[in-house]
C-alpha cells in the first residue's frame, strides 16, 4: 500500500484542525492508500497546537511539527517536507478552502505518470474580498512579466509532488523560499487541474494586500534578474532622451530665451529624475539585501517540538 504524506501549515486554525482530519480520513477510507497528516504549527497564538496534539493522540496518522515562532507559510512547508516519507507529498491549507475530495483526482493523475499535480483557481475566488482578488491577479501578472517562470492565474499551494521531486526540493537552501515558483522551476512532468475554492470554515486569512505585494517582490527577485535589466533600460532611454535636450539649450541661448523663467519645469524634472534614481537604487538594494541575508546562512525555521522526536533529541540537534 503506497503512503501519501499530507503537509498542512497551520497558523491560528484551532477550529479547523479536527474537521480537516475528519475530511482526510473520509477521503482515504475509500481508496487503497495509507497516509500521514503532518501539521506544521507556524507560531500560532491560539490553541491550534493543542488541537493538533489532541488529534495526534487520537490517530496514528496525525503528526505535528511546532515551529519556534511564525516563520511563514513556505518555511512551514519546507519543515514538513523534511520529515515527510511518503511516496508522494500533498501540500494544502488548513482552512478547508482546498477541497480534500480533490485528492482522489490528484492521485489518479500521479498514477498516470505525472510527477507534479498542481491546482489553480478556475475563476475568481467568490469567498474572497474584492481587493484580495484584484491583488491576486496583479501578483501573478507581475510574476509572469518580470520572472523567468510562468504561472497560471490563481495557482495554489494545493499540489501533489512525487518523492523524487521532493528530494530535489530538499536540496534547495534559499533564504525566503517561494514554493510555487520552485515547484514550477524544477520541471519534471507536471499536470495542472482547475478547482474552485470553498468557503473558509473559520478564522481570517493572514494574507493582506501588503503581504501579497511583498511576496510578489521577493518571489520575482528569487527567480529573475529582469528588474535589473529593466531599470538599466530605463536609465539608457532617459540618458538618450537627455541628448536631445542639448539642441534646445543651444537654440534658446542664441535666440536670447535664456531667462530665469521655467523654474517650475526645472524643479519637476529634478524631482522626477531624483525619484527615478531612488527607484533604481531601491531595486539594486533589494537584490543586495537578499544576498546579505543568504550569506548569513541562518536556518529558514527552528523546530520547538515535534511528535516524531523527543526534546532531548532536539536539544542535541
Amino acid at each position: 500500500m503506497k503512503k501519501i504524506s499530507i503537509i498542512i501549515p497551520a497558523h491560528n486554525e484551532e477550529y479547523n484542525i479536527s474537521i480537516m482530519v475528519g475530511e482526510l480520513q473520509k477521503v482515504f477510507s475509500g481508496i487503497n492508500y495509507d497516509f500521514e497528516c503532518i501539521f506544521v504549527d507556524d507560531g500560532s497564538t491560539d490553541n491550534t497546537l493543542n488541537a493538533i496534539k489532541v488529534q495526534n493522540a487520537l490517530s496514528s496518522h496525525v503528526k505535528y511539527v511546532e515551529l519556534s515562532r511564525n516563520f511563514g507559510k513556505d518555511q512551514a512547508l519546507q519543515a514538513g517536507m523534511e520529515v515527510a516519507d511518503g511516496e508522494a507529498v500533498i501540500t494544502m491549507d488548513a482552512d478547508l478552502q482546498h477541497p480534500p475530495s480533490l485528492i482522489i483526482e490528484m492521485i489518479k493523475h500521479w498514477e498516470n505518470g505525472n510527477d507534479v499535480v498542481y491546482t489553480h483557481r478556475e475563476k475568481a475566488n467568490a469567498h474572497a474580498k474584492i481587493y484580495q482578488n484584484i491583488s491576486s491577479r496583479l501578483f501573478y501578472k507581475t510574476i509572469n512579466l518580470l520572472s523567468d517562470i510562468k504561472m497560471e492565474d490563481g495557482i495554489a499551494d494545493y499540489r501533489l509532488i512525487d518523492k523524487k521531486v521532493v528530494a530535489q526540493l530538499r536540496q534547495f537552501n534559499e533564504y525566503d523560499p517561494f514554493f510555487r515558483g520552485m515547484v514550477k522551476w524544477v520541471g519534471f512532468k507536471q499536470k495542472a487541474i482547475p478547482y474552485n475554492p470553498t468557503a473558509r470554515l473559520s478564522g481570517e486569512t493572514s494574507y493582506s494586500a501588503y503581504k501579497l505585494f511583498k511576496l510578489a517582490l521577493n518571489s520575482t527577485m528569487s527567480f529573475s534578474v529582469r528588474p535589473l535589466y529593466a531599470v538599466t533600460l530605463i536609465g539608457l532611454v532617459f540618458s538618450l532622451a537627455s541628448v536631445f535636450y542639448i539642441p534646445y539649450i543651444l537654440i534658446s541661448h542664441f535666440l536670447g530665451y535664456t531667462q530665469v523663467s521655467g523654474w517650475a519645469s526645472l524643479i519637476a524634472t529634478i524631482a522626477f529624475f531624483g525619484g527615478l534614481q531612488l527607484f533604481v537604487l531601491g531595486i539594486i538594494g533589494m537584490y543586495l539585501g537578499k544576498l546579505f541575508m543568504q550569506a548569513k546562512q541562518r536556518p529558514n525555521y527552528i523546530i520547538r517540538s515535534a511528535s516524531y522526536v523527543n526534546e532531548d533529541d532536539l536539544i542535541k540537534f
